[in-house]
């Protein structure tokens, strides 16, 4: 009996101690990336980017997500001490993931604007862009104005789609919003669309890889300059420090102009 009773008490102590252990085990996995650490200690970032934006952010053949953007965020987690880890969401969902937590932040050649810093909170700019128009090599299009009468297409909501809007109208049927720009670029090569318009390095690049397809760029200086920045959650002051810890040492190092080829204004 004496021993019965001691295998029992043994039993139940196994027991408890297991649940124990399954519940700490619950916790450590159940953090946010920005409680999560490496092999090596760092703490690691979950980023969130859109890998459809060639040269900027994109999948390679081996579905890696690469790009200009991704080696910038690569130099700026070395700099400042962190380590990150990509997931490609999407240009839509991409902000409400930042708002919800899901990622620590968002990297896809995302322009601040005034109308989204009311949403977000964004880090230093990293890169200088303005937007580029692409038509068909036999197009009459030789200024932004010129689109005045013309279906345009654009990736939806991004800044190539509001300069559109303030030239066509916000609710106007001849702007032809997708997804994605290559979809946008694809419509007007179909000829559903007499233009498209978008970020100048999407566009350069777009043109440099399909040399047989007969396009041409079309500037025009009345398109702003815009600035790339890295884009969190409103109030998440703690990762906007840590990023522009990182963008000013590269900038200093020289890391960020040896990526990009640029001198920030």
């Amino acid at each position: 009996m004496e021993k019965s009773f001691k295998r029992f008490l043994l039993g139940v102590a196994l027991v408890c101690t297991s649940v124990f252990l399954m519940g700490c085990g619950a916790d450590s996995t159940s953090s946010s990336g920005s409680d999560v650490a490496d092999a090596d200690g760092k703490r690691k970032l979950i980023v969130g980017t859109d890998a459809t934006y060639a040269p900027m952010e994109y999948m390679d053949e081996k579905g890696n997500i690469v790009g200009i953007d991704i080696e910038i965020v690569n130099a700026i987690a070395e700099a400042a001490g962190f380590e990150v880890e990509y997931k490609n969401y999407g240009w839509e969902p991409l902000f409400p993931a930042v708002d919800n937590g899901e990622v620590d932040f968002a990297v896809s050649s995302i322009t601040i604007t005034d109308d989204r810093k009311q949403s977000n909170d964004f880090s230093d700019p990293y890169f200088v862009a303005n937007q580029l128009i692409l038509v068909q090599e036999d197009s009459n299009v030789e200024a932004f104005e010129d689109l005045a009468d013309k279906k345009v297409s654009v990736q939806i909501n991004t800044t190539g789609h509001e300069v559109v809007k303030d030239l066509l109208g916000k609710t106007s049927a001849k702007i032809l919003a997708t997804e994605t720009m290559p979809l946008a670029i694809t419509e007007m090569i179909n000829g559903n669309a007499d233009a498209s318009v978008g970020d100048n390095a999407v566009i350069i690049h777009y043109q440099a890889n399909n040399p047989d397809i007969k396009v041409k760029t079309v500037e025009d200086d009345s398109f702003e300059k815009e600035y790339y920045g890295l884009m969190v959650k409103k109030g998440n002051k703690e990762i906007l420090d840590l990023l522009n810890d990182g963008i000013e040492k590269i900038k200093e190092n020289g890391k960020l102009k040896e990526i990009t080829d640029q001198d920030l204004d």
